[in-house]
């Protein structure tokens, strides 16, 4: 399921971020907070049992336990499926920054193909850049709150 959240991670200041994540209805805590609990629970009442219920040789028993256990989960690489996410995080942010508008591409598309050393050329590229500008700025506006606070009406735009 797709939730959308762009306006309020927008808004969000930086002391303001712990109640964006609990407020956010596609996020990872709330998917995984029931696993987490289960295992917080097992966990602190292995420990427990452990430290004050065990005695000496059943400690023993136990951590042998424990290092076979450890010595077959080291057979996970952990480190392979780290760097595949690292990898689908990291392309998945260059794949936004390409696709960002960029209006110094088209400017040297309009200076190379519209022609004229006079005035009348130098004019029509300086419209149709205003025009790219108009544009990315009316882009950033309705994604960016900074811009936004920037250019609030389109009397600042034209300002």
């Amino acid at each position: 399921m797709t939730v959308t959240y762009s306006s309020k991670v927008a808004n969000a200041t930086f002391f303001g971020f712990h109640r964006l994540l609990l407020r956010w209805k596609g996020s990872i805590y709330k998917l995984l907070y029931r696993e987490f609990i289960v295992f917080a629970t097992l966990y602190t009442a292995i420990s427990v049992l452990y430290r004050f219920f065990l005695t000496g040789s059943q400690k023993r028993f136990f951590e042998k336990l424990s290092i076979y256990c450890d010595k077959y989960a080291e057979q996970i690489p952990v480190t392979f499926v780290l760097g595949f996410y690292v990898t689908l995080v990291v392309n998945r942010w260059w794949n936004q920054f390409v696709n960002l508008p960029w209006p110094d591409r088209l400017m040297l598309l309009i200076s190379s193909c519209v022609q004229g050393r006079d005035e009348y050329g130098r004019l029509l590229r300086r419209t149709l850049m205003r025009y790219v500008n108009l544009t990315a700025l009316l882009i950033f506006r309705s994604v960016s709150t900074a811009v936004y606070k920037r250019f609030p009406t389109m009397d600042h735009v034209v300002g």
